[in-house]
This record gives C-alpha cells, sequence and structure tokens, in this order.
C-alpha cells in the first residue's frame, strides 16, 4: 500500500469511525478486497471510488447539502435554478452558455469553501447568497444549500455530460427537470433514472412547463410520468409539476428542498444509497449463494476415489496375502515350507507390478484420479456465481499433472515391508528348523539301530528306545508349535495389510489435501470473505 493509499485510509477511519455508516464503507472494502482476481476490476475500481467518494462527502462541512438540478436541453432546467435563487445566475434560452462547468449558488459561505474545492466548481462559477445585497427574499430555509446548475445531461459536448456525470454521483439530492415534450426521453431514463433505483429518497423530478398543458391534462401528464419513473423502479419519488415562467409549483420545490435540508440526512441517505447501489452490483457478479468450504465428508469421499483409483485397496490385500503367505511358510514344518512357498508367487508379482509400474495401469488410474477432482470441484461450485464457480473449478484442476505425478512418487516410496515377517516368526522358524533336524537326527539314528540289528542295545527312557523318543518329540513338537502360532499369522498379516493401507492413504491425504482441498478452501475463504464484507454493508 502506498503513503498516498494510507493516507486515504486514514482520512476514511477519522471520518466514519465508530458510525454504522463507516462499517457498512469498511464492508464494502472487504468484500473488494476478497474479490480481487475474480470479480472484474473495473466493477471492484468503481466501488472503491464509491467508498472513497463517500468518505470524501463525510469529512466534509455537515452543515451543507449538495443540491443538483439536472435536466435536457431546453427543460428549463436554469429557469428553474434562477426561481429557487431568485437571481439570474444561469444563462438560458438561447444564451445558455457553452461550458462544461456548473453553477453553484451557496446560502451559508462558512465551511462551503472546502464543499466546493471537492465538487470542483471554479470560483468563476460560484455565489455567496449570503453576500447579495437583495432582501426582497427570505432564504433562511435554504440555510445551508449549495444549490448547482449542471450543464445539459444530452448536449452534443462531451465534456458537459462527462461534467453532469460526474456531479450527479457527488449530489446529495438530485432534482432532475423535464419537460412535457421528452419527459419520457429513453437517453434520460436508461442512462441516469433507471441506475439509480436505489436512490429515490435523494431524488425529485420536476415536470417543468406545465403551463403549456391545459389544466384539465395536468394531473394526467404527471401520472404517466410517475408510471415511467416506478418502470425505472423509482415510485417512491416525488413529482413536482412546474412552471418557472409563471411561478407555479415553484414555492412547493423550495419547502420540500428546505424540508431536506432541515432534516440534515440528505448527505448520509446519499451515501448510504451510493452503498446499497454498490453492493447490489456486487452482488449481481459474484452471486449471493451462501458461503461454504470443502468440508471433511467431501475431502474423504474424494481421498477414497483416489485411492481406488491408486489401487490402494487392492495393494493393501496383496500385502497381507504376502506377508501370511510367508509367515505361514516360516512357521510350517521346513517340509512342508517348499508347497506353502508355492501360493506367493502370484501376491508377489502383483506387488512387482505396483512398483515397477504399468504403463496401462497408470493411464487408468490418472483418468480416475481426475474424473474424481473435477466432480468434486463441481460439486462444490455448485450454486456460486459464475467468477468463483471458475476460481473453484480452476483451484482444484489447475494442477491436475503435477497431482497425479505427486501420488506416483509418494505411493511408489512407501516401503510396504510385504517382504518382512515379524520378528516372533522368525524365532519359531529356527524352533522349526531344530526340532526338524532333532527329528532328522533321531530317525537316521533310529534306522541305523535297524539296519544295525541293534536297537534292543540301544540306549531307553522308560523302555522306548532314545532314538524313537528325538524322532516323535521332533514331529510331536514341531506340528505342536505349527498348531500354536499358525492362528497368530493372520492378525500379523492383517495388522501389516492395514499399515500398508494406513501409509499408502496417508500419501493420497497429504497429496489430496495439498494440490486440492487447500486452494479450493483458500478460494471458498475469499468467497466467504466477500459475503461478510457484502453483508457487513448491507446492515
Amino acid at each position: 500500500m502506498t503513503q498516498t493509499d494510507g493516507d486515504a485510509r486514514e482520512l476514511r477511519d477519522i471520518a466514519t469511525r465508530g458510525t454504522a455508516i463507516g462499517a457498512r464503507l469498511q464492508g464494502l472494502e472487504k468484500a473488494v478486497a476478497a474479490a480481487r482476481g475474480r470479480l472484474d476490476e473495473t466493477l471492484l475500481d468503481e466501488t472503491i471510488a464509491t467508498v472513497e467518494r463517500a468518505t470524501g462527502r463525510l469529512r466534509l462541512s455537515a452543515h451543507h447539502t449538495v443540491v443538483a438540478i439536472a435536466g435536457a436541453t431546453g427543460s428549463g432546467k436554469s429557469s428553474t435554478f434562477n426561481a429557487l435563487t431568485g437571481l439570474e445566475l444561469s444563462s438560458t434560452g438561447v444564451r445558455r452558455p457553452t461550458t462544461s462547468w456548473a453553477t453553484a449558488c451557496v446560502w451559508g459561505s462558512e465551511g462551503a469553501a472546502e464543499v466546493l474545492d471537492w465538487l470542483g466548481i471554479p470560483p468563476r462559477h460560484q455565489t455567496m447568497r449570503d453576500s447579495m445585497l437583495d432582501t426582497k427574499r427570505d432564504d433562511k430555509a435554504l440555510e445551508g444549500v449549495v444549490l448547482m446548475d449542471l450543464p445539459d445531461h444530452d448536449s452534443t459536448e462531451v465534456s458537459h455530460h462527462l461534467e453532469v456525470d460526474r456531479l450527479v454521483e457527488l449530489a446529495d439530492l438530485l432534482i432532475w427537470v423535464v419537460d412535457p415534450q421528452k419527459y419520457a426521453d429513453a437517453a434520460l431514463h436508461d442512462r441516469y433514472l433507471a441506475p439509480y433505483n436505489t436512490h429515490a429518497g435523494v431524488m425529485l423530478v420536476v415536470l417543468n412547463h406545465i403551463d403549456t398543458i391545459a389544466p384539465e391534462k395536468r394531473q394526467g401528464m404527471v401520472d404517466d410520468l410517475k408510471r415511467l419513473l416506478a418502470a425505472d423502479g423509482l415510485s417512491a419519488v416525488k413529482v413536482i409539476p412546474l412552471s418557472a415562467r409563471h411561478g407555479i409549483g415553484v414555492e412547493e420545490l423550495r419547502q420540500e428542498v428546505a424540508s431536506r435540508v432541515e432534516q440534515k440526512r440528505s448527505t448520509t441517505v446519499r451515501v448510504e444509497a451510493d452503498v446499497t447501489a454498490a453492493v447490489g452490483r456486487l452482488e449481481r457478479a459474484g452471486g449471493d449463494a451462501a458461503a461454504r468450504e470443502l468440508g471433511t465428508a467431501q475431502a474423504q469421499t474424494l481421498e477414497e476415489r483416489v485411492a481406488e483409483a491408486a489401487g490402494v485397496p487392492t495393494i493393501a490385500a496383496a500385502v497381507e496375502r504376502t506377508v501370511r503367505t510367508r509367515a505361514a511358510r516360516a512357521i510350517a514344518w521346513p517340509p512342508f515350507a517348499v508347497v506353502a512357498g508355492l501360493g506367493r508367487r502370484r501376491s508377489d508379482d502383483l506387488l512387482s507390478g505396483y512398483h515397477q509400474g504399468s504403463p496401462q495401469a497408470v493411464a487408468v488410474q490418472r483418468a480416475s484420479v481426475d474424473n474424481g477432482i473435477r466432480a468434486l470441484a463441481d460439486e462444490t461450485a455448485q450454486g456460486l456465481a459464475a467468477p468463483w464457480a471458475s476460481a473453484v473449478r480452476d483451484a482444484a484442476t489447475a494442477r491436475l499433472e503435477e497431482t497425479d505425478d505427486a501420488l506416483d512418487r509418494g505411493l511408489s516410496a512407501v516401503d510396504l515391508r510385504a517382504d518382512r515377517v515379524p520378528g516372533w516368526v522368525g524365532v519359531v522358524r529356527l524352533l522349526q528348523w531344530l526340532l526338524f533336524l532333532a527329528a532328522l537326527a533321531g530317525g537316521g539314528w533310529w534306522v541305523f539301530l535297524v539296519v544295525q540289528g541293534t536297537v534292543d542295545d540301544a540306549p531307553e527312557v522308560s523302555g522306548v528306545p532314545l532314538a524313537a523318543i528325538v524322532l516323535g518329540a521332533g514331529l510331536a513338537l514341531g506340528l505342536l508349535l505349527w498348531l500354536v502360532f499358525r492362528p497368530l499369522v493372520g492378525g500379523a498379516a492383517r495388522r501389516r495389510g492395514d499399515d500398508a493401507d494406513a501409509e499408502l492413504r496417508e500419501v493420497v491425504t497429504r497429496v489430496v489435501g495439498q494440490q486440492v482441498v487447500v486452494p479450493v478452501n483458500r478460494v471458498l475463504a475469499s468467497y466467504s470473505a466477500f459475503r461478510a464484507g457484502l453483508a457487513q454493508a448491507q446492515q
């Protein structure tokens, strides 16, 4: 933020601190900050300009009410201005000057200079009503009014209607002067009235030259004008029939302006209307869907889909089968281990294929992962306005290839430990081999004794040859050891499979979180801030 921006913000805070309108303006600023990069920058810049314009007005004289009289060429705008001031300050008819500057008449010069400077009215176009020598009119009721006669809004001079556009945005009260011939002019309604349908509280419409209409037809024309205003969304705007030349309605207009001045609310009402209009424009562009975030359940659904696409359940099951096969073979009686080893080849092949990678399998996995992410993005973006929905989809899918590569690297780096059995299995395997060797020794001894015919002379224990005891004990204890530890193999294999599943899913969760969930929630957080800012601006 530049020093100029900082100074402007400090002035804004001073002007609005502790006020309801100040909080609303801050809400607009927050909404704009959250929408940067999402909504049209021109719209956002215009909104900030509204905030700055409103704050600039609020820190100026609260004693003065800026009233602008606007109208088309020939509407009698300047004659209306002269009738209100009681002076011939604005040229009328063919004497209308071709200047792009507005003329201003001020009741109450104290503190007015700063307001006029803010309005950009040159000194030569300013008149201080309280400095005039005439005393024929009591102007106490208009004390504090800065009355401006604007250039013709339909002028062929571009500078003229640019000046009208500028000052219409600055006025606390707008008086639109129309005539019986052009009060339905589309240029007026489309360019100035309909776009300001939130500003009915700071607007008056004067139907001038009413003297040119037969008395019995005047009310019908007024009613028709009201109908057009209602179509513009301005049904609450007061319409005053007037003839500046004959003085018809002039006093009613003066009293209406005086009452607005007496209430001292025109400035605040204008700022509130500007804020309401800005909120409406932002809401139309950014949508009014409720704030949201990517919930745990949605993230878990995506993680599960990605895990399925990456073959995590299949690999975990293969780990479990491999560990079970190897452990079962390890604790079995050694001759049976050879048979048990035949069942491990398929699982080993599957795991080998996982680590080495199959081009066909990888292509299918990536397509499934991409489809899952896109489906999540579409579900999350549902109901959001197009800019935010597009931002959500971009956040989720902008790094699809990077996501796929990260999954591939992360999953391949996981040590599945399928080639290692639990430590206790090794102990059992050693015992089985010792018992097997003991049985072999006992059996060989027994065979030797039988061949030599010396069985009767062999050592005995309780009348049983020791060789037979060693042979039987080796076989029996080996079988017993297998029966005792066999049920534990399944549990150990399941735990190893669960561990592999958990580690693989941890990789999936980390990658999906970094590449999809966090970026999407960042966009949704900015949308929530946008909605919160608008809600504050609407209070």
